[in-house]
This record gives C-alpha cells, sequence and structure tokens, in this order.
C-alpha cells in the first residue's frame, strides 16, 4: 500500500471538535451509555451537541427533576451495573445540588464522574450570575476535582477522570468545564 493510500484509510485522522463535543466523545469512549442530568444556562453548549449522539443511539440522558436526584441515579446505576455512573449539571445551585448525592458514592466508594458547566474563564472569581467554587464545595466528597479553564486540557481532563474514578478505591470525580471551553474547538 502507498503512503498515500495509508493516510486515506486511517479512522483516527486528527478532526475540529467543540469541547461539547469532546465530552461526549469521552463518555462513549468510556463505555458510557446513560447518563442523569439536568440542563442549565452553563452547561447548555454540552446538552446541545448531545442530540447526536442521542440520535445515533450511543448515549441516553435521563433528565431528572433536580440535580440531586442525577447524582442519587448515577450512584444506583454504578451500583447495579459495575460501570463508571456519570451525571451532569449546570453551574452554581446546579452543581452544589449534586453534593449529597456524589458524598453518598464517595462514601461507599462508588465510582461517578460528574460533568458541570462553569462561567467564562473571564468572569471566574467576578461573582457572575450563577458563578460558585464548585470544585472548592466538591473537595471534602470527591476522590479528585477538575476546573477545566483551557480546551486544550479537556481531552486528558476526561480520560484521567475516567481513570481515577475506576482505579485504587473507586469514588467520585468532578470535571467542572468553563462554559467558552465548552463553546472552543
Amino acid at each position: 500500500m502507498t503512503q498515500s493510500n495509508q493516510s486515506s484509510s486511517r479512522t483516527d485522522e486528527p478532526r475540529m471538535m467543540t469541547g461539547a463535543e469532546m465530552v461526549w466523545e469521552a463518555m462513549v469512549l468510556e463505555g458510557v451509555t446513560t447518563i442523569f442530568g439536568h440542563p442549565g444556562g452553563a452547561i447548555l453548549p454540552t446538552y446541545d451537541a448531545l442530540a447526536k449522539h442521542e440520535e445515533a443511539g450511543t448515549m441516553h440522558h435521563v433528565l431528572v427533576r433536580h440535580e440531586q436526584c442525577a447524582a442519587h441515579m448515577a450512584d444506583g446505576y454504578a451500583r447495579s451495573t459495575g460501570e463508571v455512573g456519570a451525571c451532569i449539571a449546570t453551574s452554581g445551585p446546579g452543581a452544589t445540588n449534586l453534593l449529597t448525592g456524589l458524598a453518598t458514592a464517595q462514601m461507599d466508594t462508588v465510582p461517578i464522574v460528574a460533568i458541570t458547566g462553569q462561567v467564562p474563564t473571564a468572569l471566574l472569581g467576578s461573582d457572575a450570575f450563577q458563578e460558585s467554587d464548585v470544585v472548592g464545595v466538591m473537595q471534602p466528597v470527591c476522590k479528585h476535582n477538575y476546573l477545566v479553564t483551557d480546551i486544550a486540557d479537556l481531552p486528558l481532563v476526561l480520560k484521567e477522570a475516567f481513570y481515577i474514578a475506576r482505579e485504587g478505591r473507586p469514588g467520585v470525580v468532578l470535571v467542572d468545564i468553563c462554559k467558552d471551553v465548552q463553546n472552543a474547538t
């Protein structure tokens, strides 16, 4: 096979993706087929990118009435399947509503990856609408936390999040993603 034929038959060529698309690609690569969550302003780019995976049948989203339910459902799903549970929520009160469910999972050694939206990086620390220090709030109840402020970090952070949730003593990993990172390519 010639050099040009080899490169044209490759399926793993780099391609442009938004941060939001990266979230779902990582979920699928990690074997997640079901996620529990509630949409809101700071996570909407990621929710918009979910439609493609729902249509393809690679991801099933369970819409909850309250974010706390998403964390508890991810916990129950992980316990019953042996897989990493996944939940998603928006910034501020949406993210902090995950706390009780994530604390329960962490104390019982249940692997969960929680994705939360955050205000754009330029607004961090400015007391912007629905901004809260989610990483700081969740630190006592999670095995590990990330605040993603650069699109270049997102793929590795997502990979590490699942690794950390599964390996050693399983537990909860929070990935807080700024809205501009979700929109960036």
